[in-house]
């Protein structure tokens, strides 16, 4: 589970009663679609006739666009959720990746969500002896594309929510 139980209100938009614009919401669903983007070559190499993590990422930029509505963005997460189950683990994270960054369209904290896949599935490709430093570089990466207009609120996510997300913020 990545959602707390109490929401940030940094991540509800305005519509919502919180206090995060459009246009910060667009930035974190462009950064998870490059967070899930940047690990999609793991699910590829497993499922190359599956393109729905692919589609996933499409329609979030579509979102960010205005051509896709938040519904459907929705109920392409929970394809894109499916289409990972029973892969070997680097290629399900990286299906679960894309449609948390999907899923961004619906609530923005789920940005955090691609975030964490993404590292876990970093992680799960490498060695064992070699999975520290997997997810260091892939959160590195990760902090590096960071837009400077969100970058404090995702890395004050990060803290806030590491604890939920298998500590691989840490």
């Amino acid at each position: 589970m990545i959602l707390p139980k109490q929401r940030d209100p940094r991540l509800i938009t305005v519509r919502r009663g919180g206090s995060l614009s459009d246009e910060h919401h667009h930035l974190l669903a462009l950064w998870a679609a490059d967070c899930a983007a940047h690990v999609l070559p793991l699910f590829t190499a497993e499922q190359p006739e599956n393109d729905v993590p692919q589609q996933a990422l499409d329609m979030i930029h579509a979102w960010t666009r205005g051509e896709v509505s938040m519904r459907e963005a929705h109920n392409m997460a929970f394809r894109t959720n499916a289409a990972g189950k029973g892969c070997a683990d680097p290629a399900r994270f990286a299906a679960l990746a894309a449609g948390q960054a999907v899923a961004v369209a619906h609530v923005a904290a789920h940005q955090l969500g691609a975030a964490a896949y993404a590292i876990r599935a970093q992680m799960a490709v490498a060695a064992e002896s070699d999975r520290e430093r997997a997810r260091v570089a892939e959160k590195e990466w990760q902090i590096a594309r960071l837009p400077g207009e969100i970058r404090d609120l995702v890395l004050d996510d990060q803290k806030r929510r590491n604890s939920i997300c298998w500590n691989v913020f840490a």
